[in-house]
């Protein structure tokens, strides 16, 4: 499992890959850098530059647009014939520092969407929000320093979530109203082992986890083992999500955030979308609504 370098693109935080089959086409964002991109199957690439942070895209059971998270708030979001977006809901706190981050979709058609105080990441201001296809909007968690995930079981029992800054993964019963059970602590992750980041779920129901700053993507068993580790030629790869016709080709982005001259000068390929063809297949991903 080779990492091929797709599209090196030098994003400052590459985030959120999403593929929608229907397209043959890839989404993610450049979070930091107020753009979504997309890449086709055959290789033409897009972007559509927005006025704030686009921190991630999910798809709509009803084709109509797309949901998306910006910097302050959820919105629905339309990209033809030119992007235009709603606000269903903005985060109360936006203007201390508070930022929405990572999110997903799971089976019932819901979204799960994290924030985190970009200001100062050692506080844990973030908080798990779960938007029901209701419109309805309710904090699932609270006190996350970073927010990052999630992804979910087969089953949809389960949920992954990451807390970045404590480089732990949670796994958290999900009952069939999305309340949520007592969590365990799923995996810690050690020195040079990076911290957990973006993540999927395969149709053996592994979890695929890439770790920033530890320039790998690993995939573990359904209890937390270790099954395989891929070595990326980047530092901080940031997320994944499986894609391509047989949903055998494993996405990747990565970023260079926080990098000095020097960094960046030793990491040439951090912002770069990568791919890497697996044995396995991924699922599709959930919709909202």
């Amino acid at each position: 499992m080779t990492p091929q370098n797709l599209w090196p693109l030098g994003a400052e935080l590459g985030e959120g890959p999403v593929w929608i089959p229907e397209q043959n086409r890839l989404y993610f964002v450049n979070l930091v850098g107020n753009t979504l991109h997309a890449l086709d199957a055959d290789g033409k690439r897009h972007a559509w530059p927005l006025p704030d942070y686009v921190c991630w895209l999910i798809p709509r059971k009803d084709g109509d647009g797309y949901m998306a998270g910006l910097r302050d708030g959820i919105v629905r979001l339309w990209l033809e014939p030119e992007p235009r977006f709603e606000y269903l809901h903005r985060l109360p706190d936006a203007d201390t520092g508070i930022r929405l981050n990572d999110a997903k979709a799971d089976a019932a058609g819901r979204i799960w969407a994290g924030s985190m105080n970009a200001r100062d990441v050692s506080r844990a201001d973030g908080k798990l929000f779960r938007l029901d296809p209701d419109g309805s909007l309710h904090v699932a968690l609270p006190e996350y320093h970073i927010c990052n995930g999630p992804t979910f079981s087969l089953d949809g029992r389960t949920m992954y979530h990451n807390d970045s800054f404590l480089n732990r993964t949670y796994a958290y019963p999900v009952r069939a109203d999305g309340s949520l059970g007592t969590p365990h602590l799923w995996r810690q992750f050690g020195d040079g082992e990076g911290s957990p980041d973006g993540m999927t779920v395969d149709s053996e129901d592994c979890v695929w986890i890439a770790q920033w700053g530890g320039a790998r993507v690993c995939r573990y068993s359904p209890g937390g083992d270790l099954l395989a580790t891929i070595p990326m030629p980047v530092t901080q790869p940031s997320s994944v999500a499986f894609g391509g016709a047989d949903l055998k080709t494993l996405y990747i982005t990565s970023a260079w955030q926080g990098f000095d001259a020097a960094q960046r000068g030793a990491d040439p390929l951090a912002g770069a979308l990568f791919s890497v063809r697996t044995e396995v297949a991924g699922v599709p991903a959930a919709r909202f609504g």
